[in-house]
Parts: C-alpha cells; structure tokens; sequence
C-alpha cells in the first residue's frame, strides 16, 4: 500500500540538496535568469560532487540504489530543487532526459555502457531530441532519418527545443538520445532512439533559443547532416513488426519523467505559496484554519485553494512515481499529475503576483520570475492538451485512431 511517509532513505536526500537550494539557488535566480545560458558552475559542481560522493543521481536518468524508492526520492529531490530554481536545477549535471530514454529503451549492456560515464569523471549531460520544426506532439510525422550503412547507421535531419543539447554535445562529453525512422513508410512503429556522443562528424548545435522563462537552462536547435554512428548506438532493436513497438519506448520514456516535470511545476508553486504567506504575514494578513470558509476574507479564501490544488498535484504525483518504483504501469497516472502540476503552477503563480499586485509585477520579487517559469510545466515533454487526450483514452478505452 502506499504511503505518505517520507522513507527516511530520502529524507537524507532531500536534506543534501535543501541547503543547496537554499544556499546556492534561491540567491542565485535572478543572476542567471538574466544571464541567459550562463551555466551556473557552482551549483553544477555541488551536484557533480553529490552525485559521485553518495553514489545516487539527484536528475533522472540512472538508478544507482536498490531501495526500491528511485522514483519516488527523485520527485522530492526535484520539487526541493526546483523551491531553489527550476531553471538552474535543469542544469544539473546528469543523464537527465537522454538518461531515462536509455533506461526505457536500451539493452542491459547499453545502459551500461552509455549511462557508466554519468558515475565518473568530470560534469556530463545527457538529452533527448524528438521535436522537429515541422511537428511538435505528432511524433509520427518526424522526417529525421535513419540509414544502415554496413556497421552504421548514418542520420540526417534537425531537431529543435533540445533541453540541455548544448551542455549535452558541447560543454561536456555527453550524448543526445535522437528519435529517427529507419522506415517513414511505417509510422511510428518506425520511430527508433539512436545514441549520438559528442563529437560525433556530423552533429552541431546550431541555435539556443532566447526563452520566456527557465532561461539558465539552454534549449537548442540540432542538425545532423550524414552522422555516422555506430549500428551498436541504436537502442533496442531495428526490428519493424509491431506498430506500435517504436513509439512505446518514447512513450515509456514520457511515462517515467512527467512526474519528475510535475515535482519541478511544485517546487515552484510551493515557492510561491511560503513567499506569499510570510509577506501577508509582515503586513498582518494570516490565514485562520479554524474558521469556516465563509468568514474568511478574499485573501484567505485564495491562499486555502492554492494550498488544496497543490496538495492535490503532489498526492497525484507521489502516486505515479511509487507506481513506477512498483513495476507497475503508470501511463494514466502519469500524464493525470502532469496536466494537475501543469495547472496549478500556472494558476498559483499568477495568483501570487496579482495579490502582491505592483510589487509582484516588478523584479523586486521573483513572483513574476516564478510565473515565467511555470508555464513550461505545462509545455514540455507532452503538452497539457497531449496528456489530456491520453488520459481520456485510458479511461474511456479508445486508441489515438479513435479519440484525437
């Protein structure tokens, strides 16, 4: 049965990383939310040196305990990362993404191979790149290819809105996990991840987009022009029968990390929900638990709604995340605390600055700051109107033909 208890393996987690986000964030956001694309090298250090000294990933991507609790003490350590700064904590060092890709879809030695480097040596990245200039949530319609070529495969297309591409294949030894067809004819069931390592002939970066909110973070505009790498690089197998075999393993990998999107969406509307409170405080405005709803003023009647729907968001998350630490298929949970997070960061974001009025607009307060970075919560890795549709074809039974 599940629990609401926090294990006390991570508990000792989340205490490693609060005085980070504390200390070396939360002091740091406005610095780097200004300085687009400047990496924060402190913080980087610090979780390099985390993740090497205690042998666990704070991003996701490789599981390196046997508690049985990977998933779930990977949501708590991002909701407290993300209270410090969503954008800086996407720079965290890691397999991050490209990392959970692997893990989805990649044979036991691959995984070894490819994710070894992530316990060792210097800071590394690890992304994924699916999105195409022309197709975004239509996976099906991708146009990167895939050759054999001998004992090769040789890829050719462009990739846009790559999370860490550019720490991935130019700031370290990293590699971006690439969605390409080796048969356009088959659809999705054609759809394959291939491993391309920096350094590869072939790959570069080509653009870093100047963005809204998140902007520590870097979000790049891949080519491939006949990349050539090896045929041992594609993960799984190339083999083209099952329909939908190709397309499950991108799926699979969504369902492992939108509950790590859901966590960074709370850690920033918990932000905003202390703040706010210890402000109204200063000014004598608290919220009284013990009265009824309908003696309340305005200003406690919206304070007590954020505080349910982030409740609500964060039961939904744990959830799908001790589904998955259980084996279990979590499709449907998943994708429920996605659109939730995705909502209630928007919603209580906005809501922070409307009450702090003025001063919440300003850059005196991060209230504006939280509220641009929220709104790719509801973005990234499916869009709430992506994971709606896949929520109402769990429940009501019908496949993406009959239900789009």
């Amino acid at each position: 049965m599940i629990s609401f208890e926090m294990p006390d393996e991570i508990r000792e987690r989340v205490d490693l990383v609060r005085g980070v986000a504390r200390e070396l964030m939360r002091p740091a956001a406005r610095e780097f939310d200004e300085r687009e694309h400047e990496i924060p090298w402190d913080f980087v250090t610090r979780m390099w040196d985390l993740s090497l000294k205690t042998g666990q990933s704070f991003r996701s991507g490789t599981r390196r305990d046997g508690a049985g609790v990977a998933a779930q003490a990977l949501v708590h350590v991002i909701e407290t990362l993300s209270w410090g700064d969503a954008g800086i904590y996407l720079c965290g060092p890691g397999a991050g993404l490209g990392g959970a890709a692997i893990e989805a879809t990649g044979t036991a030695e691959q995984k070894q191979r490819f994710l070894t480097r992530y316990r060792e040596g210097p800071p590394k990245w690890a992304c994924m790149a699916m999105t195409e200039p022309h197709c975004g949530s239509d996976t099906a319609a991708i146009r990167t290819t895939a050759v054999r070529d001998g004992e090769s495969w040789v890829l050719n297309g462009e990739k846009i809105f790559v999370t860490t591409g550019h720490k991935a294949l130019v700031d370290s030894e990293g590699l971006m996990v690439v969605w390409a067809t080796i048969d356009p004819a088959a659809g999705r069931a054609g759809m394959k991840p291939f491993v391309v390592e920096a350094g590869t002939p072939g790959v570069r970066v080509t653009k870093l987009e100047r963005k809204m909110g998140i902007r520590a973070s870097d979000t790049a505009s891949v080519v491939l022009e006949n990349c050539r790498i090896p045929a041992a690089n594609l993960l799984g197998s190339a083999e083209v029968s099952d329909p939908r075999k190709g397309f499950k393993g991108a799926m699979a990998t969504f369902d492992a990390t939108r509950p790590s999107v859901a966590a960074s969406a709370l850690g920033i509307a918990r932000a905003t929900v202390e703040l706010l409170k210890e402000l109204l405080a200063l000014q004598g405005i608290e919220v009284r638990y013990d009265r009824p709803r309908h003696l309340l003023t305005a200003i406690e009647r919206d304070l007590l709604d954020m505080e349910t729907q982030l409740r609500a968001a964060w039961l939904l998350t744990l959830k799908a995340a001790w589904m998955m630490d259980k084996g279990l298929p979590n499709t449907l949970e998943s994708s429920m605390c996605k659109v939730k997070a995705g909502d209630v960061v928007t919603r209580v974001t906005q809501k922070g600055v409307e009450l702090m009025g003025p001063l919440g607009y300003s850059r005196e307060l991060p209230f504006e700051k939280w509220m641009r970075d929220a709104k790719i919560n509801d973005l990234f890795e499916g869009t709430g109107q992506i994971n709606r549709l896949v929520i109402a074809r769990r429940i009501l039974g019908y496949s993406s033909r009959e239900l789009k």
